[in-house]
């Protein structure tokens, strides 16, 4: 009787968590990359031929957020900014440990490679200049958060792990370092 509570317990924890991931992805990602660019040309249409190259960078951005974000769920946490604590029961808090492995060995942060990669898909898609200068405007203020908020925060509650971390793996895109952490594979 006792396991099979606990077993209950887990399955429910299990299951809030997940709602949690979507419910923040339905409030961030998919705002910042659908809802926003809609808004911000709502008479955009497919353009067709050559453009439909969108389609790739929009599946691809799709593809690695939904990535990162079954590893942060595996890692029992959502991609909740940690400023974002009071609404934990709504969407969740980020993780105990640090996120690095999967597509995290590549870029420290491929959710926001990925919400870009749908931004610009969509400005490739509807040729429009209006959605390409909103993709620029959302790099920069991805920028501002990572440079001064994320990062201090990760610095100082994950320390040397994080140290590390940023000296192995680029901020948006690359391949790990390791001849700067003494180990050369």
């Amino acid at each position: 009787m006792k396991w099979s509570i606990r077993y209950l317990g887990a399955i429910i924890r299990l299951k809030m968590l997940w709602i949690r991931g979507l419910i923040f992805t339905a409030l961030v990602p998919a705002v910042v990359g659908y809802f926003l660019p809609r808004t911000i040309d709502p008479h955009a249409q497919l353009r067709g031929g050559i453009w439909n190259i969108g389609w790739v960078l929009v599946i691809a951005g799709t593809l690695i957020y939904s990535l990162c974000l079954i590893r942060f769920l595996a890692a029992g946490g959502t991609p909740a900014i940690f400023f974002t604590r009071h609404l934990r029961l709504l969407i969740g808090e980020e993780p105990a440990g640090l996120v690095s492995g999967g597509l995290y060995r590549f870029s420290r942060n491929p959710m926001y490679v990925g919400v870009l990669l749908v931004v610009f898909g969509q400005a490739v898609l509807f040729a429009s200049r209006p959605l390409a200068s909103y993709g620029c405007m959302v790099f920069l203020v991805f920028e501002l958060v990572v440079v001064f908020i994320e990062e201090p925060h990760l610095r100082a509650t994950r320390g040397n792990s994080y140290e590390l971390y940023c000296r192995t793996v680029p901020r948006w895109l690359g391949l790990p370092n390791r001849r700067k952490t003494g180990v050369i594979r």
